[in-house]
């Protein structure tokens, strides 16, 4: 674990600028007309996507995006777009023809499928529905609707999630509806035909779809090719429009322009065009029966401009027939055991080199919020030296593998339990051996990042035996071990401010840590973030709320850093003094680091959950700090933090990472997966 140093630390120059468990406390889709992703009553955010203006093009189809949809629906969607999907007279007239067409109640099981912020949802429960869930792609849009419920203090359940993986029981809901015309976005009506079947395995017999969507056939016909509307006293939208090759979809662009600033975004987006009878034959090629057309809607609007795609809508509804589960129920709750660190053995990493008052109380902790769990019956396995015996004789359907110390309380061997467990082939939680291999080389998950075009530090790295290297001419900078955790070797003297007191910390890295590499980095100055994910790539993803770490009540003298000492020092001002609060982010900020965290975690291969550190620079720009897969887990820590702000409890926050392993192995878990506290 040690890293590296020169040999002779007087041969070092100065060179030109260089390019696991925390224990702080908390403090406490829609239409698509047009589509941006940058919002003009912002400023550009430091963490923003790129965006560039392609001026004259001649094929708009060449240009969309296969899924234009994963980041296009946000705050300027219900700017450009606001004057119908923020309509409040609009959403009654839909609910009053939903209600009129279904005839649902207020006792009915109403699932609101590509929800976007809620409004129909929202009307529902006003009117007093009681058992409503919103599911919809766009993480700003359900953390929006979410908002509002909470404000208005009703009772709807809202979740992210892809609509071709819809997860909410078989045979759970009495509707199904799709509102606003958010069906049709997918680049294959394949596609398009999996969300129906979707909706068809969530309806119980006789429950009905409901579906609002763009009349194709008079779409085809009257699209405007080339508009523009002032959307507000700065602001104004160009749009051009273009049927498909194919004539099957009407691909659209769209550019957002402030009269002072110029083009703030130019964007593509599409949907497809189904006519009557296109329909009709896609909801029975998923199952339905009893299709059925309930008029025309013409869209309004106070601007009463373009109205695009929601100009004219049909409106169809059909029955789920009579069937048998495609999947039964387990008759028994599901058998998982649970790895933890061995407490009688050392562990190095800890303070005193062994397990300690606090960690004892973690698993009790973790012991209580497990018990709370319908479902599961768990068994805990913490003798590292009889594993293997201890598994064989388990017999569990899924292994929650919380045994972040690492093998033998060895954290270079924390990626030897998953082997472990993939030889005995015992499916299990979190990522595998590769991943954890990969994240714990620091300087390789920069170079991934940075090939992702996500920002990181600056860097410089020191191999083993190295008898010269350029040190940056830019202070402060910290030093880290480039192998480790539990930010082991980071502690406050990590941060140094000038060329001496670098070679200093070198030397003294060196007698810790003997031959491991070390990494020489600008030290970030700004604002602490960390986003953690649960789920994985092609499924649901739970983006928990954003953390931002407050140092305010830190001694000013102490660098603000979240080291050894915060986590593994009861005595600590670091431990005592710092706190979390919900993230304090521009809206494209907070989605710049939700995109990042995603493809990182779909890039390293990181499996069920992980959390992501990211700092801003002097200047404002967020970078990325570290990734960690299989992260703290304990109650303290920040995922479980973060998911306290949504106001989930422990107990629920471990029950989001076992479903999410279960719907990753195709394990089937007994329904409904709750706690005994909330549905007491």
């Amino acid at each position: 674990m040690a890293p590296s140093s020169c040999t002779d630390p007087q041969t070092l120059t100065a060179a030109k600028p260089f390019e696991r468990k925390e224990r702080p406390s908390v403090s406490s889709s829609p239409t698509r007309r047009g589509v941006t992703a940058k919002s003009p009553s912002q400023p550009q955010g430091r963490g923003a996507r790129a965006r560039t203006f392609l001026g004259p093009i001649a094929d708009l189809e060449s240009h969309l995006p296969a899924e234009w949809w994963r980041d296009l629906f946000d705050d300027i969607y219900l700017k450009t777009d606001g004057d119908v999907v923020e309509n409040a007279a609009a959403t009654t007239a839909e609910i009053d023809l939903l209600l009129s067409a279904t005839g649902v109640g207020v006792s009915d099981r109403v699932l609101d499928l590509c929800c976007g912020q809620g409004r129909h949802a929202i009307e529902l429960a006003r009117r007093g529905f009681r058992h409503i869930t919103g599911v919809d792609r766009s993480h700003y849009l359900i953390r929006l609707a979410r908002q509002r419920a909470e404000a208005a203090t009703l009772p709807i359940q809202f979740r992210e999630g892809d609509a071709r993986q819809l997860r909410v029981a078989e045979m759970s809901q009495d509707l199904v509806m799709l509102m606003g015309n958010s069906f049709g976005y997918f680049a294959s009506e394949d596609d398009d035909l999996k969300v129906l079947k979707r909706a068809l395995r969530a309806l119980a017999p006789g429950g009905r779809v409901y579906l609002d969507l763009t009349d194709g056939d008079w779409i085809r016909e009257h699209f405007e090719k080339r508009s523009w509307e002032w959307i507000d006293q700065n602001h104004f939208v160009c749009r051009e429009r273009g049927l498909s090759a194919d004539g099957s979809r009407l691909i659209s662009r769209e550019v957002v322009v402030h009269d002072e600033r110029g083009v703030l975004a130019d964007q593509f987006y599409a949907e497809r065009l189904y006519n009557r009878a296109g329909i009709a034959a896609l909801l029975e090629r998923a199952g339905f029966g009893d299709v059925r057309f309930h008029g025309r809607l013409s869209g309004s609007s106070e601007r009463n401009q373009d109205l695009g795609m929601m100009a004219h809508r049909e409106i169809v509804t059909a029955i789920a027939p009579r069937r048998q589960p495609t999947r039964r129920k387990r008759d028994r709750a599901l058998e998982v055991a649970v790895l933890l660190g061995d407490p009688a053995l050392p562990d190095p990493v800890k303070l005193n080199g062994r397990f300690n008052t606090e960690d004892f109380a973690t698993v009790d902790r973790l012991k209580n919020a497990l018990a709370e769990l319908e479902g599961y019956r768990f068994s805990y396995l913490d003798n590292h030296a009889a594993f293997d015996t201890a598994l064989e004789a388990a017999q569990c359907d899924l292994v929650l593998n919380l045994c972040d110390e690492g093998w033998n309380n060895d954290a270079f061997q924390e990626l030897h339990v998953p082997a472990r467990l993939d030889l005995l082939k015992l499916p299990y939680t979190g990522a595998g051996p590769a991943c954890l291999a990969a994240c714990y080389d620091k300087a390789l998950v920069r170079a991934v990042a940075a090939s992702l075009d996500i920002p990181v530090p600056a860097e410089t790295y020191l191999r083993p035996g190295d008898q010269a290297a350029n040190l940056p001419g830019i202070f402060p900078a910290i030093l880290k071990p480039n192998f480790g955790d539990s930010s082991i070797g980071i502690t406050k003297d990590a941060i140094v401010h000038d060329t001496t007191g670098l070679i200093q910390r070198l030397d003294t890295l060196k007698r810790e840590f003997g031959e491991r590499p070390i990494l020489i980095q600008e030290f970030l100055t700004g604002t602490e973030y960390t986003v953690g994910l649960i789920g994985n790539p092609g499924g649901e993803f739970h983006v928990l709320p954003v953390l931002e770490v407050d140092y305010g009540r830190l001694d000013q003298g102490l660098p603000r850093i979240l080291g050894y000492e915060s986590k593994y020092e009861p005595d600590s001002p670091y431990w005592n003094d710092i706190r979390y609060v919900g993230a304090r982010l521009s809206a494209d900020d907070q989605r710049a680091l939700v995109s990042h965290a995603s493809r990182l975690f779909d890039r390293l291969g990181c499996r069920d959950y992980a959390r992501f550190d990211f700092r801003a620079d002097a200047a404002g720009q967020i970078r990325l700090l570290e990734v960690n897969p299989n992260p703290g887990w304990c109650w303290d820590g920040k995922m479980n933090l973060a998911a306290g702000l949504e106001g989930l409890r422990y107990s629920e926050f471990l029950a989001r990472i076992l479903e999410a392993a279960c719907q990753r192995l195709g394990i089937e878990a007994v329904e409904p997966r709750q706690t005994r506290a909330r549905r007491a």
